[in-house]
């Protein structure tokens, strides 16, 4: 008896970055990264929930742009809900990839470089691609599925959604239940995180919520709830708090910028969230005089998923980003549903444990 014991505890450790995580416990890695200007270590700073039984073993990432902080926050209130010795399978959390960025408010590491353009990355690379290896080998190839986190850009505003490749039913479904406001099946873009992990073999869930170096609590319940729900559907969790799924996103498979026709000052008529029809008024530009009116028009009919916060604009600025719908009729209501199922669910209670 005493051996089998040993064998079974020695095959459910969990081991990174060097270090090893027992079942049912929590484990706080930090992986070299590089040496910074004044001397100091720069790590990847990982916490690993190894639960108490076997299952899979995914990880959910933020902040991969240093000023994209709203996962980081996600992250934490998820962390708070959880405890491994309820749970099967392995999380590891990483909620700040660049940690140079997120020191400086800067979306760029300190080379200029874009991480998410940088991956597979390489050993004796940049420092964005020595980076990027680093994740690769020490996080993805752990995983069969990640769940990463952004936002837009300074002064710009998402809508809470999810893009994840196509063609692949079984992601789509993981989508779904994550129970966002809208599931965009988006292309690749290479040297990103989701087109290394698809080379790799690992599903991506992409998160896309609120605004660069701002929290907003809509986005954050949306992704706190979400990745609860996904967590649940794994049998990684057990809860019945979260209940059933409620009315399905909206779903899209085609996105299309609006973008300024002339320098001054823009109405935002249509922002986040906002149901359009085919031809609707968006916004309109004027000059600083209010004269010359030009009128931004939805060239499909569908969901605003983005809009910029900044009502001085030059020719040529994105204004609005237009996600065409699958189901139109119904999407307003279906909308105000999710959102208010979001924002009244008892389970995300600050300090409760799954």
């Amino acid at each position: 008896m005493g051996t089998a014991l040993t064998i079974r505890n020695k095959y459910d450790l969990f081991e990174i970055g060097g270090v090893t995580i027992a079942p049912g416990k929590t484990g706080d890695i930090a992986i070299p990264i590089s040496d910074l200007s004044a001397g100091m270590q720069a790590n990847l700073e990982v916490r690993v929930f190894h639960g108490k039984r076997t299952g899979p073993t995914i990880f959910v990432s933020a902040a991969i742009h240093g000023d994209e902080i709203i996962g980081t926050e996600i992250i934490r209130r998820v962390m708070k809900k959880l405890h491994p010795s309820r749970m099967s399978g392995t999380v590891i959390f990483v909620p700040v990839v660049n940690m140079f960025g997120f020191i400086t408010h800067s979306r760029y590491l300190p080379d200029r470089r874009d991480l998410n353009r940088s991956f597979p990355g390489t050993e004796k690379g940049s420092l964005a691609s020595q980076l990027a290896n680093i994740f690769s080998t020490e996080i993805i190839d752990h995983c069969s599925l990640g769940i990463d986190i952004h936002s837009a850009a300074q002064h710009r505003y998402n809508l809470p959604q999810i893009r994840i490749a196509a063609g692949n039913p079984e992601l789509k479904e993981l989508a779904l239940e994550f129970g966002p406001p809208v599931v965009i099946e988006a292309e690749l873009r290479p040297g990103s995180l989701r087109a290394l992990a698809r080379e790799a073999g690992v599903d991506m869930l992409l998160m896309e919520a609120g605004e660069a170096l701002r929290f907003d609590e809509f986005s954050v319940l949306t992704g706190v709830n979400g990745i609860l729900r996904v967590l649940k559907k794994l049998e990684m969790i057990d809860t019945k708090r979260l209940g059933k799924r409620g009315v399905p996103p909206a779903q899209a498979t085609r996105t299309v910028w609006l973008r300024s026709t002339r320098g001054g000052i823009c109405r935002m008529i249509s922002p986040s969230g906002s149901k359009v029809h085919k031809g609707d008024m968006v916004a309109c530009i004027s000059d600083i005089f209010g004269d010359g009116e030009e009128a931004i028009l939805s060239p499909v009919d569908g969901i605003v998923i983005g809009h910029s916060n900044l009502p001085v604009v030059n020719q040529g600025d994105a204004l609005l980003h237009i996600a065409e719908v699958r189901i139109f009729d119904t999407v307003g209501e279906r909308l105000e549903q999710i959102e208010g199922a979001i924002t009244s669910n008892q389970l995300l209670d600050e300090d409760e444990v799954i």
